[in-house]
Formats: structure tokens, sequence, C-alpha cells
């Protein structure tokens, strides 16, 4: 795509991804302008080829921040920049291209019909997909749909989607938490709960191997007790929210 959008971006928050970072924004690059990276304190060289790149295509972008400070805090970082220019939707993706940039078209146009709705990929596996992981989410999954009342939340840790940024900052901004990998699933169980409603949209999933350039930040340990973290102070805010929910489940 050409000419740029003046309402929706493309966001990538990436983190030491590897070289596959450079395919990723290419294909994003092919299918959407404009595409902004947000650097999150990358040590392993990508920083600086990405600012390469960014300097021969005005449709790119690349803000580096100058430590790691987590998933959902990159992506804060963007969307404040994105809404002092103006900018009302943001498609994020990850960066070490498992995810489809092909269907970015399709996902910004179901955006567009919809302004008040956030698009959410729904993730298809391959062979390539590790089983346990695939298992452990179906666990999630099952508690960001208890947390909203069955609000319609197809996947609640696949990060491509399409957020309406201004109640996505507005969540953000009311509490500390959001700004690690748990990002994902927190943004749309608080944004389900603001109303703003889920679509689900198909979409591929490809999880590369070390010999094909894969890159993994996820440790099972490490993630696994952030989420239940996460989900604790969840349900917590559910109970506490139950009755409008039930009033606007049932209305």
């Amino acid at each position: 795509m050409n000419s740029p959008s003046p309402t929706h971006l493309v966001l990538i928050p990436s983190y030491n991804p590897g070289p596959k970072v450079y395919e990723t924004v290419r294909a994003a690059r092919q299918y959407w302008n404009p595409v902004w990276v947000v650097v999150d304190g990358s040590t392993d060289g990508t920083r600086e080829g990405l600012e390469h790149m960014a300097a021969d295509d005005p449709g790119l972008k690349v803000i580096a921040l100058p430590a790691n400070m987590g998933k959902g805090a990159a992506v804060l970082h963007g969307l404040d920049q994105a809404a002092a220019q103006g900018f009302t939707h943001a498609l994020t993706m990850d960066s070490d291209g498992q995810h489809p940039a092909q269907l970015i078209p399709d996902f910004m146009k179901e955006s567009n019909r919809k302004p008040g709705c956030m698009v959410l990929g729904l993730p298809v596996f391959d062979a390539s997909a590790p089983s346990l992981r695939v298992k452990g989410r179906q666990v999630s999954n099952w508690w960001a749909n208890l947390e909203t009342l069955w609000a319609g939340i197809g996947d609640s840790l696949f990060g491509f989607r399409v957020y309406p940024i201004e109640p996505l900052r507005t969540v953000m901004r009311r509490q500390r938490w959001m700004r690690r990998f748990d990002f994902d699933p927190e943004a749309v169980v608080r944004l389900c709960w603001r109303g703003v409603r889920p679509v689900n949209l198909p979409a591929p999933v490809r999880y590369f191997s070390p010999e094909e350039g894969g890159v993994s930040h996820f440790r099972y340990l490490r993630d696994n007790t952030l989420l239940t973290w996460m989900h604790t102070r969840l349900f917590l805010g559910f109970v506490l929210r139950l009755p409008l929910l039930l009033v606007r489940k049932l209305a």
C-alpha cells in the first residue's frame, strides 16, 4: 500500500527479534502504510538495521526506547505518539514473523466497518505450533471468557489485532499493569469491560524453529506465573463488575 492511512497504522513492538524482523517489517510495509516499529531496548543490532530501512522509506517509522520496558509498555509508547498525530486505530503484530502480514488489509477493512470494536485474530495453528503452548492458551482463553461473561473473545493471547487507540490508552493509563507479556489478554478483558466488542477473524500463525531464524522470549514458568497473577487480578475485578456485566449481557 503506497498512500498512507490517516487513521490506521501498524504498530510492531520489537525486542531482540533477530533478522526475522526485517522480513516482518518488509511484509507489513508491502500491505500497509504507515508501519511503526517500537524497538524496546534491543541489543541485537536490529535497531540500527531498522533505522537504516526507515531512512529510505517514508512509510516506516522506528521509535527506539533506551531500555527494555516490556511489550505492553512499548505498545503504549507507540499509541501515545500515534494519538498525538491523529491516528484512531492501531494493528499490533509481533516482530518475529509469526503473524500473517497479508491479512493486514482485511483486518483494517473490518476495523473501518466497525470502528468501535476491536478486531482480534483467531489463530489457526499448523504443525509448527508447540502443543504445550496451544493447550496452555486454552486455559487463559477460558478465564478471559469467564471474566467477560463470554463476551466473544475468540483468543485472548494472539497479538495480531486492531485496537481503537483511545479506549486502550485510557485503560492502560488507569492502572499500572499491562506493561509486559501479559498485555494482550488483559487488554481484551478490560476493553470488553468498557463495552468495546470483540470481532474475531481467523489468521494462520507460524512458529519458526531456531534453524529457521525463530527467536522466542517465552519462558514457561516465568510467563505462566505472570498470567496466573494477571487472571487473579482480573477475576477480582470481574466480581466487582459482575452486576454491570449481567445487566449488559441481558440487555
